[in-house]
């Protein structure tokens, strides 16, 4: 004879069946993707800020030290920003949308409002500018597509 304990016990150890791989892709797929591209991007800008920082790669001008100060603040300010954005985008969590924007916002107001800082490089200000749009397109039809 079975025990009936001990074979419903072991019927719980079973692999869960899905069917994930039929399943189409969602809008909160899409927006987990782009906020791991995203993730992806900061970290290799916040990496890019800190070397600055450290003087890897400085040039003849003295480097880091040589600068305005307002260079060396807003340098400071987005290798800190940039990791910390980076590592909750890549967990998807809330306040990594919102220290991204927040990073994002803020390099577009410094390229924009104080060009004399790095240069006011408009590319730059454009692409924040779509990424932002991009996010906010994904967000609201990711929104939309959860059940209320």
């Amino acid at each position: 004879m079975s025990d009936p304990i001990l074979s419903r016990a072991t019927h719980q150890l079973e692999p869960a069946v899905t069917t994930d791989r039929a399943r189409k892709r969602g809008w909160t797929d899409w927006l987990v993707i782009f906020l791991r591209i995203m993730a992806a991007v900061s970290m290799l800008k916040g990496l890019y800020h800190w070397m600055v920082v450290c003087g890897f790669g400085a040039a003849d001008d003295g480097g880091f030290e040589a600068r305005a100060l307002p260079w060396q603040t807003a340098t400071v300010f987005f290798a800190v920003i940039d990791l910390v954005a980076a590592v909750g985008l890549w967990l998807a969590a809330p306040w990594g949308a919102v220290v991204w924007l927040t990073a994002s916002i803020s390099m577009i107001a410094v390229e924009a409002f104080f060009p004399q800082i790095y240069g006011g490089i408009s590319e730059l200000v454009m692409a924040e500018g779509a990424l932002i749009a991009i996010y906010l397109l994904l967000a609201i039809k990711a929104a939309r597509e959860q059940p209320q």
